[in-house]
Formats: C-alpha cells, sequence, structure tokens
C-alpha cells in the first residue's frame, strides 16, 4: 500500500487527465502521480448526490480495497476525500475484459481455460484469507492488465464485497448477478465465502464451451435452475473436454455450500495444478465462436432490458413483486444485471434498509421525394417528471427515435446512416435470432423494399420509456404502430415492439443497438425493418 500523502487536496498530488468512463454519480479517468510520473485511474465520487447509505458503501469498498494487494487483484493506491468529492486512485489496468481478449486470440485451448481459472482463484483465495467476500464475480469484472500476451487477469469492482470474520455463514443481503448468484442466496439461507467459488463454477463452464451452464429468459426458471443445480453437459461441444475439467466444474457448482470446493483446494486440483499433463491443448474454434455471441449478449441484452441503472454501489430504483404471502422478491430482468437488497435478517455485516439495483462500471439525419410520412408521439406514453434536466434529456431520446423512423418511412438511408453508428447491432426476426452488425443487412432493405411499396406512411410511438444511463447513454422502449397504403390502395397496419440504446459520442445521439420483436398484423411486404 502506497504511503499516505502528507498533502491531502487530490490536485496537489496528481494530474488528472481524460475521461475513461462515467457513472451515475461518478466518473473514471486517467490521473498521473505529480511525484513519480506513474497513471492510475482516478474513480471520482460525487458525494453531495449520495445518501448517508451510499457514503457507507462507498466507504466500505475502501476499506476493503486497502487491505488486498494481489497481483491478480485491480489494487486501490490513494483515497483522497475533499469537501464534495471522494477520489479512489486504483491501478490503471488497460488490456480490457478477459473474456473479450479471448475471443480475439488465434488459438485458445483448455489449458488456456485453466490458466485463467487459476488466475481468478488465485485472486479469490486472497480475498478469503483476508475475510473479504467478493458476491459479484463475473466476466465484466475480469480485465487484464495491459494488452501484452499474457498479461496477467485482474479481479476488478469490490463495490458489493463485504467483511466476514472466518467461516462465518450469515445472511448478508441479496446481492451478486442473477445467473451468477447461488443457491443459497437465491434461498435467503445464511451463506459466505462458498458464493464465489460457485460464481467461479459458472466462469469455468463458460470458458470451456462459451456458454452459461443456468440460462432462461424468465429469471424465476433460471433461479428453479440454479436452486436445483440443474446443468449438464451436452454434446457435442462437452465430449472433447477432459473429465478433470468436469469434475472440478461439479465440486464448484455443488449446491450444498459445505460441501463446494474451497479456493485453495481448487488451486490444488489436478485439472488446475498439473495443467500440462491434465488439460487439453487442443485449439477450441467453437467456444471462441460461442464466446462471440456470449459477450454480444451480455453487453447489449443489459443496456436494453435493465430499468434506471446507476453506477455499482449507489442507490437507484428498482422492480419489487409482491408475493402471495405478502413478502417481496426483488426482480431482476437480464442475467448480466447486478443487483443488491440490503435486507440483513442475520445482524451481521452489510447494513439494512436500502435496497437498489446497479449495473457495473468497470475500468472497466433528410427527406426529399418520398412518400410523405408522419410521425406522432402517443399522448399517454410521456416520461415520468422528476427534474426539468431529465426530462428534457427524454425527449430528445424521443425525438431523436422519431427522427430514426422517418428515415426509414422515407426510405432514406443516408439520413439513417447519420443517425446510427456505423456498427449498429441488431437483434430482429429477420435475422432468424442471430445478432447482426454494421449497415449492410439494413441497407438491403432500404435498397429493395422501403419507400418503394406504398404511397403513404404513418406511424405512432406507444407508450415510450426512456431510461437514462448515466449523461451520455440511454435505452427507449416503445410500441411502434404503422400506418401505410399499398400500390393498390389497400390500407394496411402492423404492430411491433422496439427497444434502441443510445449513445452520445462528440455531443451527437447516435444508435448503438435495436431488439425487435416480430411484427404483428397483415404486412404484404416488410415494412418495419429497421
Amino acid at each position: 500500500m502506497a504511503a499516505p500523502a502528507a498533502c491531502t487536496r487530490f490536485s496537489d498530488n496528481y494530474d488528472l487527465k481524460e475521461e475513461l468512463g462515467k457513472g451515475a454519480f461518478s466518473v473514471v479517468r486517467r490521473c498521473v502521480q505529480k511525484s513519480s510520473g506513474l497513471e492510475f485511474a482516478a474513480k471520482i465520487i460525487n458525494t453531495k448526490k449520495l445518501s448517508a447509505r451510499d457514503f457507507q458503501k462507498l466507504e466500505r469498498e475502501a476499506r476493503i480495497c486497502r487491505k488486498l494487494q494481489h497481483p491478480n487483484i485491480v489494487r486501490l493506491h490513494d483515497s483522497i476525500q475533499e469537501e464534495n468529492f471522494h477520489y479512489l486512485v486504483f491501478d490503471l489496468v488497460t488490456g480490457g475484459e478477459l473474456f473479450e481478449d479471448i475471443v480475439a486470440r488465434e488459438f485458445y485451448s483448455e489449458a488456456d481455460a485453466s490458466h485463467c481459472i487459476q488466475q481468478i482463484l488465485e485472486s479469490v483465495h486472497h480475498c478469503h484469507h483476508n475475510g473479504v467476500v467478493h458476491r459479484d464475480l463475473k466476466p465484466e469484472n475480469l480485465l487484464l492488465a495491459s494488452k501484452a500476451k499474457g498479461a496477467a487477469v485482474k479481479l476488478a469492482d469490490f463495490g458489493l464485497a463485504i467483511e466476514v470474520q472466518g467461516e462465518q455463514q450469515a445472511w448478508f443481503g441479496f446481492a451478486g448477478t442473477p445467473g451468477y448468484l447461488s443457491p443459497e442466496v437465491l434461498k435467503k439461507e445464511p451463506y459466505g465465502k462458498p458464493v464465489d467459488i460457485w460464481a467461479c463454477g459458472v466462469i469455468l463452464y463458460i470458458l470451456l464451451v462459451g456458454y452459461p451452464p443456468f440460462w432462461d429468459e424468465d429469471q424465476h426458471r433460471l433461479y428453479a435452475q440454479i436452486k436445483a443445480g440443474a446443468y449438464d453437459y451436452p454434446s457435442p461441444e462437452w465430449d472433447t473436454v477432459t473429465t478433470e475439467a468436469k469434475n472440478l466444474i461439479n465440486q464448484m457448482l455443488t449446491v450444498n455450500p459445505t460441501k463446494r470446493i474451497t479456493a485453495s483446494e481448487a488451486l490444488k486440483h489436478p485439472w488446475i495444478c498439473q495443467r500440462e499433463r491434465v488439460a487439453s491443448v487442443v485449439h477450441r474454434q467453437e467456444t471462441v465462436d460461442c464466446l462471440k455471441k456470449f459477450n454480444a449478449r451480455r453487453k447489449l441484452k443489459g443496456a436494453i432490458l435493465t430499468t434506471m441503472l446507476a453506477t455499482r454501489n449507489f442507490s437507484s430504483r428498482n422492480t419489487i413483486t409482491k408475493k402471495g404471502d405478502g413478502s417481496q422478491v426483488k426482480e431482476s430482468t437480464d442475467s448480466s444485471t447486478t443487483i443488491e437488497d440490503d435486507d440483513v435478517k442475520a445482524g451481521s455485516g452489510s447494513g439494512s434498509g436500502s435496497s437498489h439495483s446497479s449495473s457495473s462500471n468497470s475500468q472497466n439525419s433528410q427527406t426529399g421525394g418520398s412518400p410523405s410520412s408522419t410521425i406522432h408521439l402517443n399522448a399517454c406514453g410521456s416520461t415520468p417528471r422528476r427534474h426539468d434536466s431529465n426530462t428534457a434529456r427524454r425527449q430528445e431520446i424521443i425525438k431523436m427515435t422519431e427522427q430514426l423512423i422517418e428515415s426509414i418511412n422515407t426510405g432514406d438511408f443516408e439520413a439513417y446512416t447519420k443517425i446510427c453508428d456505423p456498427h449498429l447491432t441488431a437483434f430482429e426476426p429477420e435475422a432468424l435470432g442471430n445478432l447482426v452488425e454494421g449497415m449492410d443487412f439494413h441497407k438491403f432493405y432500404f435498397d429493395n423494399v422501403l419507400a418503394k411499396n406504398c404511397k403513404a406512411v404513418n406511424t405512432t410511438i406507444l407508450n415510450p420509456h426512456v431510461h437514462l444511463l448515466g449523461e451520455d447513454a440511454a435505452c427507449i422502449a416503445y410500441v411502434r404502430l404503422t400506418q401505410y397504403m399499398d400500390k393498390q390502395g389497400v390500407a394496411h397496419t402492423h404492430q411491433s415492439e422496439e427497444s434502441r440504446v443510445w449513445h452520445k459520442r462528440d455531443n451527437k445521439w447516435q444508435n448503438v443497438h435495436f431488439h425487435r420483436s416480430a411484427v404483428t398484423g397483415s404486412p404484404q411486404f416488410s415494412f418495419n425493418q429497421k
């Protein structure tokens, strides 16, 4: 741990550089230490916006990070409190996410997966040895120190981490990410260090085949799978995985936490410590291909489906469903969205009273002589007014969505490309369940279908809901009702449900992803393509 500086102001010790990331109440910027010239990442939290409970969580995160010093953990070097801001100075990790690096490799084998999980287990073992449970192990929190080949894997984001005494098991609140939650957390039973090992088992499964052991669009069915430990090893992808690898997964994904393997024991497993002799070195191209799709889905679906996100560990609204017995169940709409409910029932640990939903903030358009087009915003779809700036931004997103749809209605591909990111990604029925990237797929419809088969178009956006994701991102979900007259003078009506993710770059909003349901109605040609 770096020695505390004699002076307390951040600007006395560091020069701030460019922004690396942003959340609702914080921003991460590169900084340079004046005395040494070394580069770090400064997480700058606006403490004026924090509740008392949020401030306690910030102090907990800093306290935990101070005592964790390990090559496979993003290290906290400095913590400076000023009147309105708190500065956390971390390692500057520049290699991006581990899972993104894997899909860019020319060669990836079971032995490589063994090396990855070994480093993750080393970081978890260090946490557990120091009485820390991470509670949110997932791909987004596994980073690489640099872009150099063989760079160390670094565990990041201790916003949900808690401190425990020895092998203490207690109810520390409902926290984690749905797809990685352990059975004991879902059952609201006392838990402790074994929850991190369960998450390691899920991660190892993904590392070997590129998809998770537990998955369902329905949250309740997903939780039922996890609580029952209902996973398998389907052919043909698992046929080429060694028995030793499956054995380690089985010991990690043991439903009974008292019988689950520990981090120390896992590091002594033959598939880990005798990798050269036990693990296969055959290239796993199918795993890489599946992992590419997995990466795309986890990054984009969370942005589309999550409601009201905020930087990890800071308060926000979340969805509560009342059960028949009067109790409340917190729901997340996506398996990669972090949730936390500090409903501490066992008198220890992480506090009580507040609950929130959060998402990881890791270190890491004109028309010409085309058919007439009008767009209407249904009055019942106005979003709740909280304060003027948020209302204005929501209206801006609705306006940009209207402009984008108008370019589709008029078949104006040039206007469409000005509003959309060149690497626009999309899930839509015409892609047959595949994620498509870029503009070529959409250009086909502009060239051959749109604005060529109808005389007039009228589009109504029903029930738009805009979710602001920090200052520079937003998601809008709405029902799109399209009326048009075909060349024979016959009227048609279509309806589709759409979600669009917007990102502001250089002070300009661009559509970076959309998800559209199948069209309902009786279309004679595919109009609602984009």
